[in-house]
C-alpha cells in the first residue's frame, strides 16, 4: 500500500508514470462482469437512479466523466482519463491525514444498447486484489446503477485490517451510488 501526505498532479504522475507497465495483480480478468471466481468476496449493489432515455444518457455521461469517484472523494488521475480498455489510472483514496494512492486499469468496457460501463482492475502493487465494474443498466423505463466487485487483501495491512477495510470499502461503494444518483438527479 502506498501512502503519502502530499496529493498533486506532479505526485500523481509520477506515481501512475511508475505503474503503467504493471501487470494485473490478479488472473480473473472480466470476473466481475460474468463468472464471479471462487476464493474473493463478491459484493454487488444495484441503486435505482431514474427513468427515461435522460435519466440513462445523464448517468452515461457521470461514468465517463468519473462522477461516482469524485462524489466519493476519491481523486482519479488523469481526471479525464478515457474509459478504453487498457487505460490506467491511479487512484488516491483520503484516509485520516493521508491519501491511499493505488492504480487500476480498464479491463472491459460495456457499450450495448440498454447498457453502459466499464469494469477495472487492480494492479500490482495494489492493497487488494480484484476487480470492479460500473455498470448503468436501463430495464424498461428504470435505469439502475450497478456496481459488482470481487476482492481479497493482497497487502499485509489490508488482511491485518479487513474489518477495517471493509469498511471503507462500502463507504466508499455507498458514496459511488449516491454520488452517480445525485449527479442525475441534478439534471431536472
Amino acid at each position: 500500500m502506498h501512502l503519502t501526505r502530499r496529493v498533486d498532479p506532479d505526485r500523481l504522475h509520477e506515481f501512475l508514470s511508475s505503474r503503467l507497465d504493471a501487470p494485473l495483480s490478479y488472473p480473473e480478468v472480466g470476473s466481475s462482469l460474468g463468472t464471479l471466481p471462487i476464493g474473493y468476496r463478491h459484493d454487488s449493489y444495484v441503486m435505482r437512479l431514474g427513468d427515461g432515455d435522460a435519466s440513462y444518457r445523464r448517468a452515461v455521461q457521470g461514468l465517463v466523466e468519473w462522477r461516482p469517484h469524485r462524489a466519493a472523494g476519491v481523486l482519479v488521475y488523469p481526471h479525464d482519463a478515457p474509459l478504453t480498455t487498457g487505460t490506467t489510472v491511479a487512484l488516491a483514496l483520503p484516509l485520516v491525514g493521508v491519501h491511499a494512492l493505488a492504480a487500476c486499469r480498464i479491463v472491459a468496457v460495456v457499450r450495448e444498447g440498454s447498457r453502459f460501463g466499464f469494469a477495472y482492475g487492480t494492479v500490482a502493487g495494489h492493497p487488494e486484489r480484484g476487480e470492479e465494474a460500473f455498470v448503468v443498466e436501463r430495464d424498461g423505463d428504470a435505469v439502475r446503477f450497478r456496481i459488482t466487485a470481487v476482492s481479497k487483501p493482497a497487502d499485509p495491512l489490508a488482511r491485518i485490517g479487513s474489518p477495517v477495510t471493509r469498511l471503507v470499502q462500502r463507504r466508499v461503494t455507498r458514496a459511488y451510488l449516491e454520488g452517480l444518483r445525485a449527479f442525475v438527479a441534478d439534471s431536472s
